[in-house]
This record gives C-alpha cells, structure tokens and sequence, in this order.
C-alpha cells in the first residue's frame, strides 16, 4: 500500500532532504487534499513540532476534517496524543518520547497504549547510520532498530520504519534492512526513506510492507493509476 505524506514547517507543506535541506515548498493545500483524496491512508508530519521551532496545530484540522490520517510530529506524552486523536486523526505516530536517557522506555509505550489504545498507535523508528535517531532525527543513539521494534511491539498497531540515510533523495531503500524488520514483527510496519518507483512499492508490498511516499509523488515520479493502495 501507497502512504503519501504530508510534511508540514511554518504553515506550508514542504519536502526535506534527510530531514535537514528544503526542498520542495506547497502553500496550495487543496491541490493536495484532492489528489491525496482517494487513499485509504495519509501520513501527515508537523515537521516544526518534531524539531521544537513551533507547531502547525492550527491548520491540522483543515486535512484531518477531509482526509484520514495518522498524525506525527512532537507528541510526546499521553495528553498531547489524546489531543492530536480527538481532532480527528485515525492515528498518531510517537517517536522520541519512547526513547529514555538513551533506553527504550517500555513503561511509557505500556501507560500510553493502556491510555488511548494499541489500535491508535504507531511507533517510529528512524535510523540513521544503522541507530535510532530521535528528536526530529538530530540525536542519534545506540539503539538498532530491530531491538526497537522486538521491544515495543506489544503496545502498538503499526511501526513506521524510516531509512533517514537515503530520505528525500530518491535513491531506493535497502531491502535487506526491511526485510530484517519484517522478520521481527507481525504488525503492520509501514517503511520510508527515498522510496521512488512503483516497482519498490510492488516489492514492498510483496512481502507484506507498506511504503510512505513523499517527494517521489510531488515531482511527479508514480503512475497512480497503477500503484497498491
């Protein structure tokens, strides 16, 4: 299945190279509202939340009240997920909260998945150089991710796999760290970092992994008529 994700830094949708260069810029969110329309799913990322510089809280509302979507970007604790779900989102993605003093912290995935439910859950793993990067990826540990995902996955519905290595370049994802993830879990683990063509996403699919696209969709990269949703 075919994610398309929505990156959001200072009121526009953007798309970032490996989290850091800008560079695509949208202030026309209807353009996308309706072309994003027909999936079943959309991720939709408040970029400044991640990094601390703000938030984009106040337009949220204008793609959950159209589109269904798993919501990411600087949650870090139970209220604030509670907050981002009762605006709408199917469900919300948590990341660097679920890293303590460089630990996995379980106790915190158990009291949040006890509060609003497993089902509302995903846990991002995002590495870079092989380990777990947090904090909009600007603090890396020594954390694998494969030990996030063995460690985590009784208290969520999904994980979000990104490969911040090859992110905005268009370049593949390795396979071989995919399928080393797929083999770890049985929950729906979602996979993103340079993901460019139809045939990765078949790929992907294949073995039961489903893709977030970003900047291969806003140039214009994918034949839609004829991807997995």
């Amino acid at each position: 299945m075919l994610i398309p994700s929505i990156d959001l830094m200072g009121g526009k949708i953007v798309q970032l190279v490996q989290g850091k260069k800008k560079a695509l810029e949208f202030d026309d969110f209807e353009e996308w509202i309706n072309r994003f329309s027909t999936f079943p799913l959309v991720q939709l990322i408040d970029l400044d939340a991640a990094i601390g510089t703000g938030n984009n809280r106040a337009i949220l509302g204008q793609f959950l009240q159209r589109l269904p979507c798993q919501v990411g970007g600087g949650i870090r604790s139970i209220e604030s997920a509670q907050k981002i779900l009762d605006l709408g989102a199917r469900r919300v993605i948590l990341g660097s909260t679920l890293v303590r003093e460089g630990e996995i912290d379980v106790e915190f995935a158990k009291n949040i998945a006890d509060s609003v439910g497993e089902e509302k859950l995903v846990f991002a793993v995002d590495a870079k150089g092989g380990r777990v990067a947090i904090r909009g990826w600007r603090e890396q540990t020594e954390i694998a991710p494969v030990e996030m995902v063995r460690a985590l996955q009784p208290w969520c519905d999904a994980f979000l796999y990104t490969h911040i290595d090859t992110e905005g370049m268009m370049q593949g994802i390795p396979m071989k760290t995919v399928r080393a993830l797929r083999e770890v879990t049985s929950k729906q683990l979602i996979v993103a970092g340079g993901i460019s063509s139809n045939q990765e996403i078949e790929d992907l699919h294949q073995f039961g992994v489903d893709a977030v696209v970003g900047m291969a969709l806003y140039l214009g990269k994918l034949d839609l008529d004829n991807v997995q949703r």
